[in-house]
């Protein structure tokens, strides 16, 4: 985005000892005006001299290489009662001028004798670009897989799986299917959590890919096996629970 720098050049009075006549009055830099005749502009009459930008509806440049000379409103807008226009006293600010460089719309308005505000833009410095740290898989996915599977009571659980940084275990390369990293020995509930809920992000892209017609490494999707092997995972986990209980009450 840019910022606007305004420049007000004003019509002043000449001092008593200037040549120049009443009836021309000058700008700021109190050089006398170069028309030879009276202004084709009525007094008050306030220009502003801008480039024009490129149309957001469009990706075309047209009209957006040189300059514009506009007029500043001198009267307020009105409603037309009976049909509801908007309509004016003031028909200035439909003229529009157009110059090939800033330069040549300054001589004009000098030579014209007017009062005219330059609006240049100013390129902000481009902000420098964040990067920010890639997560590894994103926990809403593990939210709503969990709240789609009936497991929403494990989400606290398995929001401290994935944020343990156990995510070391590629899935597909160690174990041969889901129901292994179930039934391996060797791996903690946690790990196990973080790995099923890991390869169910795996998969999940790959079955998008393949709905938008994109076949991911020319393999179906095993994301169904793999929430299954989330079920089958907490079922052990609520059993393993629940035995102190049963041992009690058979005692």
């Amino acid at each position: 985005m840019m910022d606007v720098n305004r420049e007000t050049h004003n019509r002043e009075t000449q001092k008593p000892n200037t040549a120049v006549s009443d009836t021309w009055p000058a700008n700021d830099n109190q050089r006398q005006p170069l028309s030879f005749g009276r202004s084709v502009f009525p007094e008050g009459a306030v220009a502003r001299i801008f480039k024009p930008s490129r149309s957001v509806m469009t990706s075309g440049t047209p009209r957006t290489k040189g300059w514009q000379l506009v007029f500043e409103r001198r009267s307020a807008p009105f409603i037309e009662p009976l049909m509801g226009y908007t309509g004016s006293t003031d028909t200035l600010p439909q003229v529009e001028l157009e110059f090939p460089t800033l330069e040549s719309a300054i001589r004009y308005a000098e030579r014209q004798g007017l009062t005219y505000r330059v609006q240049r833009r100013v390129n902000k410095p481009a902000a420098k670009q964040r990067t920010r740290p890639r997560t590894y898989r994103p926990h809403a996915f593990s939210d709503s897989t969990l709240l789609r599977l009936g497991l929403a009571a494990r989400q606290e659980s398995y929001g401290q799986a994935l944020g343990a940084g156990l995510q070391t275990h590629d899935g597909p390369a160690t174990w041969p299917s889901p129901a292994d990293v179930v039934r391996d020995r060797t791996l903690t509930l946690q790990a196990k959590r973080t790995i099923l809920m890991n390869w169910a992000w795996t998969e999940y892209l790959i079955d998008r890919a393949i709905n938008e017609g994109m076949p991911e490494n020319n393999r179906p999707s095993r994301l169904h096996e793999v929430e299954q092997a989330l079920l089958d995972l907490e079922r052990n986990v609520e059993r393993r629970d629940l035995q102190p209980t049963i041992n009690r009450d058979a005692a």
